[in-house]
């Protein structure tokens, strides 16, 4: 095994009494963490009422907690932040607001009347109705000529506002819908918006044939720059002295909409919804095992985020590995 890179940082008094016993309690977790082989770097921060840290963070297997990583689905957080935010400034009206009139020059020929009653907040909770652009129909999807347009002129499986479909080319739609509602590039727009928060940056992104930013898959930051925008959500939206993310915003994200197909649990506009330890958890998921959990502050306990990225070209929920990073969360958690 390749040596691994420790770093762990020293929280300051008020959030901890004593940084030495929380450095002490997460090494072996953390140290215990090296023998999961996909996993790249995990980083902690917590918080409390006046503010919060990074407790910890560290590298794996040759990779660094400022590695770029492919987040891959956990973007799917970050494009609903940038709808909230969107919505905030006056953009967009709301998540009920019907998107054909904002996509109308990609609408098909002849639409399904179903096609006008799908509305923005549909397309974050993954209820869109129309048929998903994931797992097996992935390939032929962002192989086509036109995203935006394959997209809305795939079929309905069932209502807008029913159960989970997950699908990148819902979050694609919303991308699309920012891009044309703010006219520049949405990597500009989430450099703009999100570049308050210190430490966050997107190293890369990639786009479909018409430029448009791929809406949730496909972007690249390091762990602490996912740990970054996982500590603004934890703190309200709050970063760097500068209400980044509208705190009502945060909460309709964080209500449950619709069940999630993966698990059961709750899913938001962006966020599946859970518990562990007997706390509420907030988090997003990408492929291979990228991870954002946020667990709000509660009953004097602290707020807590953690990231973790791994390598992103290897399945993590089939072989059990999305599950073994719930427990590692779970560790920590009790450690910090």
């Amino acid at each position: 095994m390749k040596r691994r890179t420790l770093i762990l940082t020293t929280a300051a008094a008020p959030l901890l009494a004593a940084p030495s016993l929380a450095r002490a309690a997460l090494s072996p977790v953390l140290s215990a963490a090296a023998g999961l082989q996909p996993l790249r770097a995990v980083a902690v921060w917590r918080g409390d009422g006046s503010g919060g840290e990074e407790i910890a963070a560290e590298g794996f297997h040759g990779f660094t907690p400022d590695s770029p990583t492919n987040i891959k689905s956990a973007s799917k957080s970050i494009i609903s932040a940038l709808a909230g935010i969107a919505i905030d400034r006056g953009l967009l009206e709301g998540p009920d607001q019907p998107i054909a009139p904002l996509l109308r020059d990609d609408l098909p020929d002849n639409p399904d009347p179903r096609l006008a009653r799908v509305t923005l907040g549909n397309l974050l909770s993954m209820q869109a109705g129309l048929e998903r652009q994931s797992g097996p129909n992935y390939g032929r999807w962002v192989s086509s000529r036109n995203w935006v347009r394959a997209a809305l002129a795939a079929p309905f499986t069932q209502d807008p506002g029913g159960r989970m479909q997950y699908s990148a080319a819902s979050t694609h739609l919303v991308a699309a819908i920012l891009t044309g509602v703010t006219g520049r590039p949405l990597m500009q727009v989430a450099g703009d918006w999100l570049g308050p928060i210190p430490g966050f940056r997107i190293t890369g992104w990639d786009r479909d044939p018409q430029g448009i930013y791929l809406g949730g898959n496909q972007m690249a930051m390091s762990t602490r720059s996912l740990l970054a925008f996982g500590a603004t959500y934890a703190r309200g939206g709050e970063a760097g002295g500068v209400q980044v993310v509208p705190q009502d915003w945060i909460a309709d994200s964080w209500r449950r909409r619709t069940s999630s197909i993966f698990s059961g649990q709750g899913y938001g506009y962006g966020w599946f919804l859970g518990r562990m330890e007997g706390r509420d958890v907030r988090y997003g998921w990408g492929y291979g095992g990228q991870m954002i959990y946020v667990f709000p502050a509660m009953r004097g306990q602290p707020a807590l985020a953690i990231a973790i990225t791994s390598d992103p070209d290897q399945p993590s929920a089939r072989t059990g590995y999305r599950d073994k990073l719930h427990r590692l969360a779970q560790d920590i958690l009790r450690a910090a």
